[in-house]
């Protein structure tokens, strides 16, 4: 375990300097069918990257920008950027050519490294936007370079402090605006070392990463942490899906992974609770909670041998997980662990080991943060969670009012300076933190009382046919739009288009469609209205279902719930005619 001891100071020159002192012959990142490269030799890409910046005219507080799948020469890149004073924006794989003009454009980018594979997004990107553009695959330029151009002997000499930006980070969002949150090197290492007390890395670790490295949830754990204790990271040379994960779990045998809740929902959902309903009998055994307890166990068991038999810490964040889903975790002794966090907070606030976790709750506050509830209903104790710390955000870069306003005042009853993180949640003996939802998805009812629409999709999404929902208002009554599960729906002989086109068909329309369709769509609305409004409170009943193909989503994978917004929408549009 590595403290600012080690360290001396929070910042990623000193957080390299202490693992290449000490574990320089330790493999240290590698694709999945690679070899590891060591940190003694991640420590020249560094050097050489900074050097090439340097020759390039980069100086300390230029930007340069990462847009890139995870893989080795990606972490490289990072500290040879940061190493030397300049400042990284890390940009999501996903995101569009349109959203990473605006991003290049407000942040000022001065260089871009893109994989190869993501060239053709920005290719076109006009030279004014983006004038040098560097291959991250094996650092040799696409566009910019220089003629004559050589690179230059660099001696580091910059002076980096803990207070200085290290990465501006773009937030897709699911409310529309993207930001730019900036986090300092003390943010980000502080957080990784905090994060020790949640699990503690050795050098004889091995991660499997999958998530990307441009989010600040596998960056900062899945990376830095890693690094910060001499483990070794292994990457993926193709998209996360069952064919590409399988195989790489079986070879690499990790002990530490992270992981977003719907991957865990998929495998329970599609593979352990199918299994474990099979017949007749094992159908009655499953109902009943002893047995359900030791069936649970026997999967578990199974379930970590597909994950390569040595995993100790499965880490579960960016959502919250299924509760079943959940609760067969536990049964099964799986070395789960759920945290909580944000961009703004670099990003872990409370996380919980897998000794420790409390199914419904997101664990313990993290050792040096302090988290509080503020506002909270008299009848539920349910308010915003506010949080301080030195892992807290900077601010949002040119938005000096918009950080403004996500810090309370001195008028809050915690006073000023804690960041709002716009969730919902409880404190339970004020240190576990149980979250309800966003403030922001808040609906209320015509009687005043609170609905949380996330409490309401949790149950929609445990139907057998659902793969995701949303639940919004509209003129008064809850709605919830529904993406059914297709390859479920084609093994039931249904025609999952035509059901879907049915599924909202109104007036003449209807006659488009036959009866055994249209029958078929009745029956599967009413089926899930029940399913759900028998679970839920008065309050909290669905009126309609509608069917949707597909939601749009932000490049994190979140549903963009203010496209689907109507009435909150209607309301916002006709405040600002107002």
């Amino acid at each position: 375990m590595q403290t600012i001891k080690d360290l001396k100071q929070y910042t990623f020159p000193a957080l390299l300097n202490n693992t290449l002192s000490k574990f320089s012959s330790r493999p240290a990142l590698s694709f999945v069918n690679g070899t590891p490269l060591t940190y003694e030799q991640i420590g020249s890409k560094v050097k050489e990257v900074s050097a090439l910046l340097h020759s390039l005219g980069i100086k300390k507080g230029d930007k340069v920008s990462i847009f890139s799948t995870s893989m080795p020469n990606w972490g490289a890149s990072y500290f040879g950027i940061v190493n030397m004073g300049a400042i990284a924006v890390p940009l999501l794989p996903d995101f569009s050519a349109v959203e990473v003009t605006s991003i290049l454009t407000h942040a000022q980018v001065s260089v871009m490294f893109v994989a190869e594979k993501l060239w053709n997004k920005v290719k076109d990107l006009s030279e004014d936007i983006l004038p040098i553009v560097i291959k991250l695959d094996d650092l040799t330029f696409l566009r910019g370079e220089p003629e004559g151009f050589t690179i230059s002997e660099f001696v580091n000499d910059v002076e980096v402090l803990e207070e200085d930006t290290a990465s501006i980070i773009y937030t897709s969002g699911t409310t529309g605006r993207s930001k730019g949150v900036e986090l300092t090197h003390k943010n980000l290492v502080w957080t990784a070392i905090q994060c020790q007390t949640v699990h503690r890395v050795n050098q004889r670790d091995k991660c499997l990463s999958f998530l990307p490295l441009s989010h600040v949830y596998e960056f900062t754990i899945g990376f830095v942490l890693i690094v910060l204790n001499g483990g070794c990271i292994y990457y993926l040379e193709r998209p996360p899906t069952v064919s590409s994960l399988l195989p790489a779990f079986k070879k690499i045998r990790p002990t530490i992974v992270l992981s977003v809740p719907m991957i865990m929902e998929k495998i329970y959902k599609n593979k352990v609770f199918p299994t474990l309903n099979k017949t007749e009998f094992s159908k009655k055994l499953y109902k009943n909670p002893f047995f359900q307890k030791i069936m649970h166990k026997i999967a578990g068991s199974q379930l970590k041998k597909t994950f390569g038999g040595r995993i100790c810490f499965f880490g579960i964040g960016g959502a919250k997980i299924d509760t079943k889903v959940e609760y067969f975790l536990k049964d099964a002794k799986f070395p789960y662990a759920i945290g909580y966090g944000l961009t703004e907070t670099s990003p872990l606030l409370a996380g919980s080991s897998p000794k420790e976790t409390i199914p419904g709750t997101v664990g313990p506050i993290l050792r040096g943060v302090e988290l509080a509830i503020i506002n909270p209903d008299p009848e539920t104790g349910i308010g915003e969670v506010v949080a301080r710390g030195p892992n807290v955000m900077k601010g949002y870069y040119k938005e000096s009012e918009l950080t403004k306003s996500v810090f309370t005042t001195e008028s809050d009853s915690v006073g000023e300076g804690w960041f709002k993180t716009g969730d919902l949640g409880l404190l339970h003996n004020g240190m576990w933190l149980e979250l309800k939802g966003r403030l922001k998805n808040m609906i209320l009812s015509s009687s005043g009382e609170n609905i949380y629409p996330e409490d309401i999709e949790f149950v929609l999404n445990q139907h057998p046919l659902v793969n995701e929902s949303l639940v919004v208002e509209e003129e008064g009554s809850l709605v919830a739009l529904v993406q059914l599960d297709g390859e479920k729906l084609k093994k039931d002989g249904t025609i999952i288009e035509k059901l879907l086109a049915a599924g909202n068909a109104v007036g003449d329309a209807v006659h488009d469609f036959t009866e055994d369709i249209l029958y078929k769509r009745d029956a599967l609305v009413s089926e899930i209205k029940f399913f759900v409004n028998e679970k839920v409170n008065k309050m909290s009943k669905i009126s309609t279902i509608k069917f949707i193909e597909n939601f749009e989503k932000t490049a994190s994978q979140k549903i963009k719930r203010y496209v689907y917004s109507k009435d909150k929408k209607d309301k916002n549009d006709k405040k600002d005619k107002s």
